[in-house]
C-alpha cells in the first residue's frame, strides 16, 4: 500500500448540500452566516481529519477531496470527469449533517455511475440516524453508525480487500442478497485518545495528489485558518432542539453518558495545530463537564505547553468566577462562546429543560471576563425555540442592546435562524407536539426535497406553535436589521460593513417576495438564468457580516518553516507525488 500512488484505498468526499446548487436559483437564507462555511455547507466533518490519520496509521492511504469546496470555486468544474480520473478502492462519503442530504446521495449516484464496483460507504450523524433508509438507495453499500467509527471502516476496509465475511464488523448496516443486514451496535470506545487529529496529513495530502483545493476544511481557510479539538462525545445537556442531546446520544449513538479526550491528548492536538498556524483553536465542549479536576488539569498542561495561539472556550453554562480566573492565569490569549440561545429565562428553560444559570449569573460571567485579558466575548441567539414568540425575538435584540451599553467592543452578539432543520434525533423532532413543534419532514428522502425549494421558508422543516414559517423568515429579518443598526451605533462593526449587511438585508427580503410572486404565478425560477449565482450572494452575510467571525487574516497565520519541513518529509527519496488529477 505505497503511499505515493494515485489509488487510495479510501477516497472521502465531501458534497455540497445541494448537487445542483450552480444550476437552481434557490434563496437559502441565512441559515449559514454562524458557521465558516457557506450555504453549500462546503465545511467537511473534523471527522475526515480522524478517518485519515487512524487509518494512516494502520497501513491504508486515505485521500481527501471537498467536491463542494471545488465546485465553488470553478463552474467548470467536472464531478463526474473527476471521479472517472480516480481509482479508489472504496468511496466515503459523509452525511453527518442533514442539509447534505441532496449533494451526498447525488454524488453517491455518481460515483456507482462512473465505478460500480467500488463501495460507497456512508457515515455521520444524518446517516446513523436514517440507516435503514439510507441503505436502501441503490447507490449506497454500507453505512457506519455512531460518532466514533474509525475501528470499525479500518475492519470494513481491510474485509472488503481480503474478502471476509462482515457479518462482526460493528456498528455496520449493509445488504446483501438476503436483504438489509444491521449488525449490533458495539463499538463505544470509552475515551477519545484512541486517534489524533494530524493537521500535517492535510499538507502532505496536497502535495502527494497536487491538489491545493480539495483537503481544505472550507473556502478562505488559507486566509483564516480556524482549528478545532473536540474534546467530548455526547453531552450531558437536554436542550431540545438539539442532535447530540443527552437523550439523543442515548438512541443514535448508544452512549450513556459523554466520552471525553484525556487532558494530554487533548493538549497535543491543540500542540499539532499550533505547530503548523498561529490561529486561532477552538476548543469543541465545556472542559467543565467532565469535572472540575479534568478542567484544571488541560488548563495546566496548556501553561506548561505555552501555546501562544488564541484558544477558545466554549461554556455550556455560566461558570464561577474562579474558573475564568484559572483561564487567564494559564492561557495568555483566549476567547469565550457562549449560547443562551435566548435573554428570555422562560424561553431557556423551555430549550434547556430547567436552564441552570440565571441572566444575573450570566452577566456576571461576561463581566469577569472582561475584566480579564478575555480577548472576545461572542453571544449566539437564535430563533425557532420553544415557548419563543415574535415579541421573544424583539426583547432579545434589545438585551443585546443592554449588553453593547457595557461599552466593551470585545463583546459582541449574534442573532440567527434555527436552519434549515430541525435536527432530527432531538426531542423536539422526535416529540414535536410535545414541544410545540409542527414538521413538514420526517424521512430523509422528504428532507432530500425540502432543500431544492426555491426558498428558505420552503425549506424549513419546522415551525412553531408560537410563529409559523413565514414568521420565523420576518422575524430573523426583522432582528438582523435592528442588530445590525446597534452593532454599528455602537462601534461593534465599521459603519461601511454595516451598511452592507443592511443592503443584502433588503435585497433577500426583495429577492424572497420576487421569488414567491413567481411561485405564485407558476413559474419556475430556475428557468430565470439571471437568478443562478446571484440568488446565492444574498444569502450570505445577511444575520451578519461574515468576517464578524473571523479573526486577522493572512499566510503570516501559519509557521512556514513547520510548513516547509511537512513538505520535506512528503518528498522524501521514494515517494513520488503523482500529478494532479
Amino acid at each position: 500500500m505505497g503511499r505515493g500512488r494515485a489509488e487510495p484505498d479510501l477516497l472521502l468526499l465531501h458534497a455540497p448540500s445541494v448537487y445542483d446548487f450552480r444550476e437552481r436559483a434557490i434563496l437559502y437564507g441565512p441559515v449559514s452566516d454562524m458557521v465558516p462555511s457557506s450555504t453549500v455547507f462546503e465545511m467537511f466533518p473534523l471527522g475526515f481529519l480522524t478517518i485519515a490519520s487512524y487509518l494512516h496509521d494502520h497501513g491504508l492511504d486515505v485521500r481527501i477531496v471537498n467536491l463542494a469546496l471545488r465546485m465553488m470555486q470553478s463552474r467548470s468544474f467536472d464531478v463526474p470527469a473527476f471521479l472517472a480520473r480516480q481509482r479508489p478502492r472504496a468511496v466515503g462519503i459523509d452525511l453527518h449533517w442533514l442539509p447534505h442530504a441532496h449533494g451526498a446521495l447525488e454524488v453517491a449516484r455518481i460515483v456507482k455511475e462512473v465505478h460500480p464496483g467500488v463501495p460507497v460507504i456512508f457515515g455521520g450523524l444524518s446517516s446513523s440516524y436514517f440507516h435503514e433508509e439510507l441503505i436502501t438507495y441503490p447507490q449506497v453499500d454500507f453505512v457506519l453508525r455512531g460518532d466514533s467509527t474509525e475501528p470499525p471502516l479500518h475492519e470494513l476496509l481491510v474485509a472488503l480487500r481480503d474478502g471476509r465475511p462482515l457479518d462482526r464488523i460493528p456498528n455496520l448496516t449493509w445488504k446483501d442478497g438476503d436483504g438489509v443486514r444491521v449488525n449490533p451496535h458495539t463499538y463505544l470506545p470509552a475515551s477519545l485518545d484512541y486517534v489524533d487529529i494530524r493537521p500535517d496529513r492535510v499538507i502532505e495530502m496536497m502535495l502527494r495528489h497536487r491538489d491545493f483545493e480539495g483537503p481544505l476544511p472550507f473556502r478562505g481557510w488559507w486566509r483564516n485558518p480556524i482549528a478545532a479539538v473536540f474534546t467530548v462525545k455526547g453531552c450531558a445537556y437536554e436542550c431540545v432542539t438539539c442532535g447530540s442531546s443527552h437523550t439523543t446520544c442515548t438512541h443514535l449513538t448508544k452512549r450513556q453518558r459523554p466520552v471525553f479526550r484525556s487532558p494530554a491528548s487533548l493538549v497535543a492536538n491543540v500542540e499539532a495545530f499550533a505547530r503548523l498556524t498561529r490561529g486561532p483553536i477552538a476548543l469543541i465542549g465545556d472542559l467543565r463537564m467532565a469535572g472540575p479536576a479534568h478542567a484544571t488539569e488541560v488548563l495546566e498542561r496548556l501553561r506548561a505547553a505555552g501555546v501562544r495561539n488564541e484558544i477558545m472556550f466554549e461554556l455550556f453554562s455560566a461558570p464561577p468566577p474562579e474558573y475564568l480566573r484559572e483561564i487567564d492565569r494559564c492561557v495568555p490569549r483566549w476567547s469565550i462562546e457562549f449560547s443562551p440561545e435566548s435573554h428570555d429565562q422562560a424561553v431557556r428553560n423551555a430549550q434547556e429543560g430547567e436552564a441552570d444559570y440565571s441572566t444575573g449569573q450570566m452577566e456576571a460571567m461576561i463581566a469577569e471576563a472582561l475584566r480579564l485579558r478575555c480577548e472576545r466575548f461572542d453571544v449566539f441567539f437564535m430563533i425557532g425555540l420553544p415557548g419563543q414568540t415574535l415579541d421573544s425575538v424583539r426583547g432579545t435584540v434589545d438585551y443585546c442592546e443592554h449588553l453593547f451599553r457595557l461599552g466593551d467592543a470585545r463583546l459582541s452578539c449574534y442573532i440567527s435562524p434555527m436552519g434549515p432543520f430541525l435536527d432530527p434525533g432531538s426531542r423536539g423532532f422526535e416529540q414535536p407536539e410535545r414541544f410545540g413543534y409542527r414538521l413538514f419532514a420526517r424521512t430523509l428522502e422528504e428532507h432530500r426535497q425540502l432543500l431544492v425549494q426555491p426558498t428558505w421558508e420552503r425549506i424549513l422543516n419546522y415551525e412553531t406553535k408560537w410563529m409559523t414559517r413565514r414568521e420565523l423568515v420576518d422575524a430573523t429579518y426583522d432582528a438582523a436589521e435592528r442588530l445590525n443598526g446597534l452593532k454599528i451605533r455602537y462601534g461593534r462593526i465599521p459603519p461601511r460593513r454595516g451598511r452592507e449587511v443592511a443592503a443584502n438585508i433588503a435585497a433577500a427580503r426583495a429577492l424572497r417576495a420576487r421569488l414567491e410572486a413567481t411561485l405564485a404565478d407558476g413559474g419556475d425560477p430556475d428557468a430565470d438564468p439571471a437568478l443562478h449565482g446571484e440568488i446565492a450572494r444574498f444569502s450570505m452575510s445577511t444575520v451578519c457580516d461574515k468576517r464578524e467571525l473571523f479573526w486577522r487574516r493572512g499566510w503570516s497565520r501559519f509557521r512556514l518553516l513547520e510548513v516547509a519541513r511537512i513538505l520535506g518529509r512528503a518528498l522524501r527519496p521514494g515517494v513520488s507525488p503523482p500529478g494532479r488529477q
